[in-house]
């Protein structure tokens, strides 16, 4: 599997799937979560309701990781998973790794051939930049995949291709 690290905005990448770090609520909130919900259009929120109605009545468990399609994206799937909170104090690297692992393992079993992610839990979850890294390498080594054979890391911020960079170093 190839890993591209690159400064610029998921919900324009065409791969084919781009993972969202969304909320438990699955239904939209700030920062990616919200691009990729504006940008997919309302087709999405009303997936992701869905989605809540039938088998997450609850929300979405931290580190877990689901699909829906990208409607109006150019990626064909969104996959939405939880990263872990540090301000709420899911400090658990093991639950930020699996935010990865699973984002990548629903990749597999839809058969995508590319995915993109962001820096899960890096933003107003307020996790160090550098954790998020290297936890996000690490999971993409550690894993075997079928069908995935580019992972993209799409940063927001020159500065945080960077830390990315680095920890693929």
């Amino acid at each position: 599997m190839k890993i591209d690290i690159v400064t610029g905005d998921i919900t324009t990448r065409h791969v084919d799937a781009i993972v969202n770090a969304a909320n438990s609520s699955l239904l939209g909130g700030g920062g990616v979560d919200g691009a990729i919900h504006r940008a997919a259009g309302p087709e999405l929120l009303a997936a992701c309701e869905e989605l809540r109605r039938k088998d997450y009545r609850d929300g979405l468990a931290v580190g877990q990781a689901v699909a829906t399609p990208g409607f109006r994206l150019p990626a064909r799937w969104v996959i939405h998973t939880v990263g872990p909170n540090w301000h709420a104090g899911q400090r658990s690297q093991d639950l930020l790794h699996s935010a990865f692992a699973e984002s990548l393992a629903v990749a597999d079993r839809l058969g995508a051939k590319s995915v993109a992610f962001p820096a899960i839990s890096a933003g107003v979850y307020g996790w160090d930049p550098r954790v998020v890294a290297r936890t996000a390498i690490d999971a993409m080594h550690a894993a075997e995949t079928k069908a995935v054979e580019l992972v993209e890391f799409v940063l927001f911020t020159r500065d945080m291709e960077d830390v990315f960079v680095a920890a693929a170093a």
